[in-house]
Formats: C-alpha cells, sequence, structure tokens
C-alpha cells in the first residue's frame, strides 16, 4: 500500500468515530436555552455548529486534506438525519428552529470548513 492510501485510509479511521461524537453531542447540546428577559435564547444549536467547525478543522489540518473534513461533515450529517427521522415520539431532533439549525447548518459548517481546510493541501507558496 503506498502513503498516500494508506494516509487518506488513517484519515477516514478517524473522521467516522469524530462524526458519530459531533453527532451525539450536537444533538445533546443544540435544545440548550438560556431564557433572557421572557424569551428563550437557543445558544445550543450554535455551540454545536461550533463544535462541528473545530473537530473539522482540527482534522483537515491533522491530516492536511480535505477527505477526513468531507466524511466527518457527511457522517455527522447522516447520522443527525438518521435521529432526527425516528418515529413520532421517539425523535431526538424535533423540526423547530434549534433543530432546524442544527440539520441544515451542519451541511453549511461542512461546506464552509472545506474550502477553509482547502488551503492546507496546498504547498506553501514561494
Amino acid at each position: 500500500m503506498n502513503k498516500r492510501a494508506t494516509g487518506a485510509a488513517r484519515g477516514i479511521a478517524v473522521a467516522v468515530p469524530v462524526a458519530l461524537f459531533a453527532a451525539v453531542a450536537g444533538t445533546g447540546l443544540h435544545r440548550q436555552a438560556l431564557l433572557i428577559a421572557g424569551v428563550d435564547v437557543y445558544w445550543g444549536a450554535a455551540a454545536a455548529l461550533l463544535l462541528l467547525a473545530s473537530l473539522q478543522l482540527w482534522l483537515g489540518a491533522w491530516s492536511r486534506s480535505l477527505l477526513p473534513t468531507a466524511v466527518a461533515g457527511i457522517g455527522c450529517y447522516a447520522a443527525v438525519g438518521l435521529l432526527s427521522a425516528a418515529g413520532t415520539g421517539k425523535q431526538l431532533i424535533v423540526a423547530d428552529v434549534p433543530g432546524n439549525v442544527w440539520v441544515y447548518g451542519s451541511a453549511g459548517v461542512t461546506f464552509v470548513m472545506l474550502l477553509w481546510c482547502r488551503r492546507y493541501g496546498r504547498p506553501p507558496r514561494g
């Protein structure tokens, strides 16, 4: 096996558990709210998206490749989709504002982090 294929397999092997961790931790976090002057301020969805973004940034910097970043984003989105598609009364993610921000925001964060981590795979200029 050549060095590049070994690196890609290693990156994928690390990205899958990272994606599952981000999905489970973000799902547990996305409904957290703070009551300010009688208004619920949902900060959990933003924190969950920040967690996903930071893990994807770490994967991109660690592996110097976009592949683990993409695998983590796709894996997290798929796991979050499964958690939100359970039967009535069994859903962990409800179709309300914080739930929609978490589900669809994870796809948006993945796109942004792929653009951001693109620079780690390029050789230095000079």
